[in-house]
């Protein structure tokens, strides 16, 4: 939907073509696309930034819609008995003495819960969260990143961690989503945490995505990216059509819970 902020029909123009880049794109991108100069480009977008409908960043510009989520125990009481389930099930293809990173998801929060009775775990994390659940316990090993930590979530991002997490090789990453689009593929509300989630995945070898359906179809400002690609999503019910195509062209594996799967 267009905002009713927009003043001109450049400004819905680019606001379109941010949308289906998934939210962030470059200068020179939406200049190309629209066939002007980038100058042009730059006095809407400072028009639509005054409107507090976009961010604009070094070279480029981010949707402000859904581009901040709430704290993370507001999210992880949202669809709280499906993460439960989904977490349970992840956690059930992990062994005791298994590498593994996991996210700041609220989701991924819930499969560090599910993890509390393994033992010897080797965890990678930026989660405060996924750091407490699972340290000082069963003879796990648990690292975290360094680096400021989100207020609304605990997670540690920026070039630290970056290179922390980058160091490392598991076996396992467990990733939480924003939203899983036919035509954008996994997609995230932060560009961080896209930053995190790509070098962790090129790290890993088996990168595992946990989302409950209600991200189906939806939209997330920036794009997961498809290299390297997800290899398993957990989910409880069947995908759309287009969403099912998306995942047989990536060759990623759809594991979808029963509805009498125990909770």
């Amino acid at each position: 939907m267009i905002s009713s902020k927009t003043t001109n029909q450049r400004e819905q123009e680019i606001l379109r073509e941010i949308r289906l880049s998934g939210g962030s794109c470059r200068i020179t991108y939406l200049a190309e696309r629209l066939g002007v100069s980038n100058e042009t480009v730059r006095r809407n977008i400072k028009s639509l930034e005054e409107n507090a409908i976009v961010r604009k960043v070094h070279g480029g510009v981010h949707l402000r819609d859904d581009s901040h989520e709430p704290p993370l125990q507001n999210r992880m009481d949202t669809q709280a008995a499906t993460k439960q389930r989904l977490a349970e099930a992840v956690a059930e293809t992990i062994s005791d003495g298994d590498s593994v990173f996991l996210d700041i998801g609220s989701t991924t929060a819930y499969v560090a819960i599910a993890l509390k009775q393994h033992s010897d775990l080797y965890v990678v994390t930026n989660s405060v969260f996924v750091a407490q659940t699972l340290s000082t316990r069963n003879n796990n090993r648990v690292f975290l990143a360094g680096g400021e930590l989100r207020p609304h979530d605990g997670g540690a991002f920026g070039a630290e961690a970056l290179e922390f997490i980058g160091r490392f090789n598991v076996r396992f990453a467990v990733f939480s989503v924003g939203a899983v689009n036919a035509e954008q593929g996994f997609m995230l509300h932060d560009l961080e945490e896209a930053n995190i989630a790509k070098v962790a995945a090129a790290g890993a070898q088996v990168r595992i995505v946990v989302a409950d359906a209600e991200k189906f179809g939806k939209r997330a400002p920036v794009a997961m990216g498809a290299s390297p690609s997800v290899d398993i999503l957990f989910t409880d019910q069947q995908p759309t059509d287009d969403v099912a195509k998306l995942l047989r062209r990536s060759d990623t594996e759809l594991v979808v819970l029963s509805p009498d799967s125990p909770s």
